[in-house]
């Protein structure tokens, strides 16, 4: 009796159709991982910049001309941080915006320490009423 060794077609088959599915349920997943472990780089970003801004004014009495402000070259690997519009005296809103592949994503706060996120990520929801950062997918906020 000759022993053949190898795989027959079904056997491979099934392996690949096990594949599928798994690949099906877990790339999702790890994306979803990637984009929420990215995010506190934004979030951390604002609070770090928004510190700057809040010991700047209490030097100065000014949001005017604040270095935090004025850097809008300051950036992460995945956000980029500006001031929206100019600083006034007694006013700011400073902006973290996506890039990349968190093009998706923006977080904003003020000087009130109004926090807001604007997420347009299909299968994302923006949190509701949005008066914090959504770091979910569901809108849950921290």
């Amino acid at each position: 009796m000759k022993r053949t060794l190898g795989f027959t077609l079904i056997e491979l088959m099934i392996v690949v159709a096990i594949v599928g599915i798994l690949a099906t349920i877990a790339y999702p997943a790890f994306t979803d991982y990637l984009i929420r472990g990215r995010i506190p780089d934004a979030t951390s970003g604002l609070a770090a910049k928004r510190v700057e801004l809040e010991q700047f004014f209490q030097d100065n009495r000014t949001y005017v001309n604040a270095p935090a402000c004025n850097n809008d070259a300051a950036t992460s690997r995945w956000f980029t941080f500006s001031c929206n519009g100019t600083a006034t005296a007694t006013a700011y809103t400073l902006t973290a915006t996506g890039r990349d592949a968190m093009t998706n994503f923006a977080y904003t706060v003020n000087q009130a320490n109004v926090k807001a996120s604007a997420i347009t990520r299909s299968g994302w929801n923006n949190p509701n009423p949005n008066n914090c950062w959504a770091i979910r997918k569901d809108g849950s906020c921290s």
